[in-house]
């Protein structure tokens, strides 16, 4: 994304780390997942032993974003701060970030308004990024940028570009509504007003996609089921001649490559294996952090676990990835908040895996036997609601935490 004017474009904080690190430390650290992480990432206070997954919660981009944030407040303490959208997607996050005098603006039917803003002012792009039209919006408004864009979605954004420079189309596996996927679409037609996109959300809108290519499905009655997730003026028969994947960085790695793979082979079969080397490209855009936490559950699950909880936002992308490579081996309980759990009911308010925008209360889900509970939770999931989680677990069977340090 271009800066512009270097003196109201930030990307690389105010040089205040070491002036808000006691401040993020109280609000987000965990001294329990320190002692689990001490202890072979492991808690067994009477019957109940939970066995925490070796990579999980803040990645490095959450963290800059975050840390960021708080140097903001600190450098412009008398300013209006302005947040575009969620700065990730965690409530706890947010709401601290309010508390602090932060507004927050949320888009309507996708688009932000921006009225209210004035060339005094500070605004924060969130970590997922922001769409093109709306960074010109605010750089004519002329306030300060403090830009939090996470270094992987940057990546992405440089491969779509390059996509269409070179007259491919790009086909997105990711969620239309989403973010960080709203602005990589934005940056096919950074340099040429003449790219496109496709998005597709899972193996099965990708088929879609691979039937068309393969002549089993008609332009129309393609668009009339993935039109919405089109690039304005997308015509199949004009734009899925060449095609290059990529991915919002928070998806299910194995997927991502399955849709890559699929579309590739769809090409091959229709065209041969020469017009696959000329007319795709693919490359795993999903970001490390992600890719280690769903390998750190993988492993988790090859050990006898009763049930696993993952505790990140409900809209949070790389927190259902992880609840759904849980729930294909054992029961999952995708919780937003340790608040989800009640020791007094015995209940847990949870997101179903797989199911969009569904939840459900369960009162039975620990079980009176001894249990041993897997636990992992999101890229933007503060470790302090990690242990939160744990201790109402524990409260649950009248238990209590272990003194701590």
């Amino acid at each position: 994304m271009p800066g512009g004017d270097p003196s109201t474009y930030f990307r690389k904080g105010f040089g205040l780390k070491a002036e808000v690190q006691d401040e993020l430390a109280a609000d987000y650290s965990g001294r329990l997942v320190d002692r689990m992480r001490e202890a072979d990432y492991t808690l067994t206070v009477g019957d109940v032993t939970v066995r925490l997954a070796r990579e999980f919660g803040f990645c490095y981009g959450v963290e800059r974003a975050v840390e960021y944030a708080y140097q903001t407040r600190r450098k412009f303490p008398d300013r209006r701060i302005y947040l575009v959208g969620e700065i990730i997607h965690n409530p706890h996050v947010n709401a601290r970030l309010r508390d602090m005098g932060i507004e927050i603006l949320l888009p309507d039917a996708g688009r932000f308004d921006f009225s209210t803003v004035r060339p005094d002012d500070v605004v924060i792009l969130p970590a997922f990024g922001v769409t093109i039209h709306d960074f010109n919006a605010l750089r004519e408004v002329g306030c300060i940028l403090v830009d939090t864009t996470c270094g992987s979605v940057l990546n992405v954004w440089k491969r779509v570009e390059s996509y269409a420079r070179d007259g491919f189309t790009a086909v997105i596996h990711g969620k239309y509504y989403h973010e960080e996927t709203r602005a990589t679409a934005s940056q096919v037609r950074k340099q040429d007003e003449h790219g496109h996109y496709l998005i597709v959300r899972d193996m099965n809108e990708a088929r879609l996609v691979c039937d068309y290519i393969e002549g089993g499905t008609t332009g129309d009655q393609l668009m009339a089921k993935l039109g919405h997730a089109a690039s304005s003026g997308f015509v199949p028969e004009r734009h899925l001649h060449r095609v290059g994947v990529a991915n919002q960085t928070t998806m299910l790695a194995s997927e991502s490559l399955a849709i890559g793979a699929a579309i590739g082979d769809a090409i091959q079969r229709t065209r041969g294996a020469a017009a696959r080397d000329r007319d795709f490209r693919t490359f795993d855009t999903i970001c490390s952090a992600t890719q280690e936490r769903q390998d750190a559950v993988k492993e988790l699950l090859l050990e006898p676990i009763d049930a696993m909880v993952v505790i990140g936002g409900f809209n949070s992308s790389n927190t259902i990835s992880l609840a759904a490579l849980c729930a294909a081996q054992v029961p999952t309980y995708h919780i937003e908040s340790p608040e989800a759990i009640d020791p007094d009911s015995g209940s847990v308010h949870y997101r179903l895996p797989g199911v969009h925008h569904k939840e459900a209360d369960d009162a039975d889900w620990l079980p009176s036997r001894p249990v041993r509970l897997g636990i992992t939770a999101g890229a933007s999931t503060p470790n302090s609601k990690i242990g939160e989680a744990v201790a109402r677990i524990l409260a649950t069977r009248g238990l209590e935490l272990p003194e701590l340090d």
